[in-house]
């Protein structure tokens, strides 16, 4: 992508018409599936309330994303991913930028992001961004339920 296309691209909320065509991107973007990866989980969260998710957009087409919420005293990062043709030209950088003016405008002081541990690049970049490893928090996750869950 060129200096002129990004600056042609628009990063606003996604919209609700969008959950599939947010979930083919996370599939093409080699994001981790998730208990979570369904349009009606998606849905919910485009519907508003403690959590944004951003899209990136160029030329009519979403080329990345980004989830930010807040539970009124933290804010957290999921589901940063761009689309392969588009890396390393600054989508991930201006979707997180967006993101952390959302979160800091509610009130986060501290943010964290979710990131894989087995997924170098993305490491990498969540450290060149100016985030750090915290050593010192394990993070411990349940799932609810079956499919039902989330899907009402």
């Amino acid at each position: 992508m060129t200096a002129d296309a990004t600056a042609a691209m628009v990063i606003r909320p996604g919209q609700l018409a969008e959950a599939a065509a947010i979930l083919a991107l996370w599939r093409a973007a080699d994001a981790t599936p998730s208990v979570t990866d369904h349009p009606g989980d998606v849905e919910r969260i485009l519907r508003g309330g403690a959590c944004l998710l951003l899209v990136a957009e160029l030329g009519g087409r979403l080329i990345g994303t980004v989830i930010g919420g807040f539970d009124g005293w933290r804010g957290f990062l999921y589901r940063l991913a761009v689309d392969p043709a588009h890396r390393r030209c600054g989508v991930a950088r201006r979707l997180v930028a967006e993101i952390e003016r959302d979160l800091r405008r509610r009130g986060a002081v501290r943010i964290t992001a979710l990131v894989e541990r087995d997924h170098p690049w993305a490491t990498a970049f969540w450290t060149a961004v100016g985030y750090r490893d915290d050593a010192g928090i394990a993070r411990y996750v349940r799932d609810l339920g079956g499919a039902e869950v989330g899907r009402r």
